[in-house]
């Protein structure tokens, strides 16, 4: 079975984009898969209570339904930093709960997908990091580098951080958000020589996560 901690280099860079396609790409494989948000900020309203795009796409992508409350076990209203917005609440984010998801998840997949919420250093509380949760539960990360200006700075210092704190770099993933981006082969050639991990592909702009799992490679993070 694998487990993977799929980090970003900050918000908006396309973590679930990234982390539906390799769902899509381990189910082409006969993987029974599921993805997992834990903490989600800016959720809406249902009848079933809150409810986050972000998590209802890793839902949508893995192989079987699992209860929402699993696959996102706190969900907060407000689109803040996770930290602000559990503490207009009034409540405290702590990861044993999430853990407990995690378990359940864990004994009924092969593999895994654990999504973090905006960049690595992410405070979730006073005493607790978005980070904590690949730290604490020892998985090893994969990195969705968003291509745009200022991208090579960001991942480095990310994987800079990953590493101090005794987390495994496997992969990363560059995501085209700016189509528009000025020499973007100039850039990934330097993040492929800078990065202390080998690249799993290149995720073209526009093309939805069942189509893009045809850009991804995880050989070398599977063996």
């Amino acid at each position: 079975m694998s487990t993977f901690f799929i980090a970003g280099t900050d918000t908006g860079v396309g973590k679930t984009h990234a982390t539906c396609t390799l769902l899509h790409l381990l189910r082409g494989r006969g993987n029974q898969v599921c993805g997992m948000k834990p903490v989600a900020s800016g959720c809406m309203e249902t009848p079933q209570g809150l409810r986050n795009d972000d998590a209802l796409a890793l839902q949508a992508a893995s192989s079987s339904p699992m209860p929402y409350e699993w696959i996102n076990p706190v969900a907060l209203r407000e689109p803040l930093s996770p930290h602000l917005a559990a503490a207009h609440e009034g409540v405290e984010i702590r990861l044993a709960p999430l853990y407990e998801a995690f378990e359940r998840l864990r004994g009924m997949h092969d593999d895994v997908l654990v999504e973090g919420v905006g960049g690595w250093l992410v405070p979730l509380s006073r005493s607790l990091l978005a980070s904590d949760i690949a730290r604490q539960w020892q998985l090893p990360v994969i990195l969705v580098v968003g291509l745009r200006l200022g991208c090579i700075n960001h991942a480095l210092l990310s994987a800079r951080a990953i590493a101090t704190d005794g987390c495994r770099l496997v992969g990363w993933i560059g995501n085209r958000i700016d189509p528009a981006m000025d020499a973007v082969e100039e850039n990934i050639e330097t993040l492929r020589h800078q990065l202390p991990a080998p690249c799993l592909g290149i995720l073209p702009h526009g093309v939805p996560p069942q189509d893009a799992a045809a850009h991804l490679d995880l050989t070398l993070v599977l063996e």
